[in-house]
Parts: structure tokens; sequence; C-alpha cells
């Protein structure tokens, strides 16, 4: 039995956890195959609780939380409930608009995301409904360093009197050909930071749940959206799982668990299907050097060393800037028969 851990490249979400499991049919018994498909999707949490509000306390908690809490709760959120159908950018741009009806000091700010609606058309109508003091057009902004130093960093070094509700949301991954720059995963970028946290949606449904939840967090929470889900209606893409159907099929019994949250991760999930697989194979678009993967790993062995049976094996993109020819795209980035090669090699 194998673990398979599948990420679009990042994500963490910012104060709850929601795992939902899916049963692929196959053609043999339980009892005939060397494993049973589960796919288990799970939001990421951060449950930090400040505890009293004696100074004292608060300058003890701040020495190891650089991230700020809501004491009642709040911040929890899902998804709506289930009646309508959305592609993922409209998912997006519903949980924006509820959250901007619910809070009046809720804002949108980037380059395009007025009247024209941003380039994925996420922010489309918003202008018109708000206004343009809430929704405002800005130049493109390189400045990492207010990210870094700024965002990720002022409510620790200020001792906690200022708190960061900011959410940064953009797109990027292969498949559109969009060459070197716009084709790149960003999250090992900003792993290291200190009081960022990261999501990344991969189903309409998520989407719109970690928006909610990532403007109702009180910490900067890096949103990441893949170009090549935006029209994607379906709540789990038969292409996602199409390595997984096949093991299903050769007799092995692969769970796969859609991270949705990189930092932090959800190590009770993990944790849980470590112990059931004893082996793991991690699978992500980021670069093999630095990536989330690579943190990944040292997670789950620093946690669940005992369980596992076999090294852990993680398939990354190549190390190389992406390419525009489409063929050559598909080079540098996982494809589906080489996690099922990778799974026959890790089970023997």
């Amino acid at each position: 039995m194998t673990t398979i851990f599948r990420g679009l490249g990042a994500l963490t979400a910012s104060n709850s956890f929601d795992s939902k499991k899916l049963q692929l049919p196959s053609p043999r018994s339980f009892s005939e195959r060397k494993a049973s498909f589960l796919l288990v999707r799970s939001d990421g949490s951060v449950n930090l609780n400040l505890g009293s509000n004696s100074r004292a306390r608060r300058a003890e908690q701040l020495i190891t939380n650089a991230v700020a809490t809501k004491a009642d709760g709040s911040a929890a959120s899902t998804a709506s409930k289930p009646g309508h159908e959305l592609l993922l950018f409209e998912a997006l741009r519903e949980g924006l608009e509820e959250e901007m009806d619910r809070d009046p000091t809720v804002c949108v700010m980037g380059e395009d995301v007025g009247h024209y609606g941003g380039s994925y058309k996420v922010t489309k109508g918003l202008a018109t409904k708000y206004g343009d003091l809430r929704v405002l057009d800005t130049p493109i902004a390189r400045t990492p360093s207010l990210i870094s130093n700024n965002c990720g960093m002022l409510h620790y070094t200020s001792g906690g009197q200022f708190k960061i509700p900011i959410v940064i949301r953009g797109p990027g991954g292969v498949g559109r050909q969009l060459g070197a720059e716009h084709s790149q995963r960003l999250e090992s970028y900003f792993q290291s930071i200190p009081g960022i946290q990261m999501v990344a949606c991969s189903t309409a449904y998520n989407a719109k749940g970690l928006m909610k939840a990532a403007i109702r967090s009180e910490n900067p929470v890096i949103l990441f959206e893949h170009v090549l889900l935006y029209n994607l209606k379906e709540r789990i893409p038969d292409e996602n799982i199409f390595a997984a159907k096949t093991l299903v099929n050769k007799g092995y019994d692969p769970e796969v668990i859609d991270i949705r949250s990189l930092k932090p991760f959800d190590l009770y999930t993990i944790g849980n299907s470590v112990k059931k697989s004893h082996r793991v194979l991690i699978v992500e678009e980021c670069m093999r050097t630095g990536g989330i993967g690579a943190s990944l790993t040292a997670a789950i062995t620093e946690n669940f060393h005992d369980y596992l049976d076999a090294p852990i094996v993680c398939l990354s993109s190549q190390d190389v800037p992406t390419p525009y020819a489409g063929t050559l795209e598909e080079w540098t980035v996982v494809q589906p028969a080489q996690i099922v090669t990778a799974v026959e090699q890790l089970c023997q």
C-alpha cells in the first residue's frame, strides 16, 4: 500500500481542516487487490491560542508563534452548501463577493482587478458592485521585501501589536505554454518566511472555501491558483487521478492525499495515512531543489519515521526554466507514467 501526496505546488488554509474521501471502483475485491483506492482532500489549519490576555503570557507565546489567531474561532470557514455548479474562477469570485458583503473592510487591490476584472476574470463585476474605493487597480508590484519583512514578520516583531490580514493571490503552473516567467510555481520562494501561511486550491469547491478562510484569517495568506484549473467545474477531475486509476487496475491500493495546506502541513491526516500504507510517494509541480516536497519529506521523516518500510520517494519538476513549446513543457513536469513506475518500484 502506498500513500501518494499530490499537490499543485502549494497551499495552507487558514483555520480549519476538512477531509473528503472518494472510493473508486475496482475490478477486484479488496481481498484480491494489493490495495484499495482512497482519495483524501485536506485543508490546513492554524489554531494557536495565545491563552490569557496577560502581557507576560502573550510575550511568552510570541516567542514561538509568528501568526495571529482569533480567540473566538470565527476565522474557521467552509465552502458554501452544495446546490449550484461553478467554474473554479467563479468560485473564487463568489468567495470574494460573499466576504466583501459580510465585511465592509475587505478590499481588493491589484493589477487590472478593477473594471477589467482581472486577467482570468476572477474579480469581474466587483468594481461595478463595490466601487473604486474597495476594488482598486494598482501598478505591478515587484516588492517582495514587503511580503517578507512587513507582512510575514510585523506581528512578531511588534510584540503582537499589529495583525496583517492580507490575502495575496495569483496564478502559475504549466500547461498553457506561457514560458519560464509565467509558468513558475513560487511556493518554495515563500515557504521559509515566518508568519506567512500558504494555500493552493485544486477544485472549485475548495477554492471558494479557501478564499473565504484566507480572508477571515488575521495573518497574511498566499493563495496559489493553477492556470489550468480556472475553467474546471468537476469537483474531482479524472485527469488528476489517472495514475491512481492505473495503479488500481494493476492491483495496487494507492491512497491519494490532495495537499491543499502546504504551510502548515496537515500532519494528522498525513500521519494516519503513513501509519496505514508505510510507504510514501510525493508528487509535486514545484522544482525539486528547495521545493515543498523536500519540506514534506522532512516533516514525515521527523514525525513518522518508525512507520516507514521504505525511503520516501519524491517526484518533482526539473530544475530548469519552463519552455514555451508544449512538448518540451511536458518533459519538465511529472507525468502519470512516472508515478505508476515509481509506485511499482516503491512496493517491490
